[in-house]
């Protein structure tokens, strides 16, 4: 597969609806869609008003049809508005997401790769959440993050969910 990385732009914010849904594994929960995801306000807070002035983030495009088919992007989430992820007021948190059929080809690799070259130059750390059956947690080792003590939680389906971090 033949793509390309590229910053997101105010006008992804559709795209980033799609990605929110596949980040927050909601086909494992049911009939639920990505109109589920813009409804639930502790999911929305990753994708809403997208194109803030601290939001940043990549998206993978596949060049045979120039349609998107991944994102990893950052989102500073703090005071009464933390999310799952939530580290400290000067962390942001990642969320990251390829559709199945595009999955284990190297775009997740390519999109934290330009992902945190980014970052680093504005950020101290990044967080995140992720299930601790998420096959993306060696991804995210692999790239340095760590898993934060004591942060294990049980998530919403009633599986564990840890907090990770990365420092640069």
């Amino acid at each position: 597969m033949d793509y390309s990385i590229r910053p997101l732009i105010q006008q992804d914010e559709p795209f980033l609806w799609q990605m929110l849904y596949e980040a927050a594994h909601l086909v494992e929960e049911g009939n639920l869609t990505v109109q589920d995801a813009i409804n639930n306000p502790d999911l929305a807070k990753y994708v809403k008003d997208w194109g803030r002035k601290d939001d940043s983030g990549f998206v993978a495009i596949l060049e045979s049809s120039n349609q998107p088919v991944g994102a990893a992007w950052l989102r500073l989430l703090t005071g009464e508005n933390k999310g799952y992820g939530y580290v400290d007021e000067q962390i942001p948190e990642l969320a990251i997401a390829i559709f199945p059929q595009h999955r284990n080809k190297g775009i997740g690799t390519q999109l934290l790769t330009h992902l945190l070259a980014t970052a680093k130059t504005s950020y101290l750390s990044i967080s995140l959440s992720t299930r601790a059956t998420n096959p993306a947690v060696g991804l995210y080792k692999r790239f340095g993050w760590e898993v934060l003590a004591n942060s294990e939680t049980i998530n919403r389906v009633g599986s564990i969910s840890f907090k990770m971090k990365i420092d640069f």
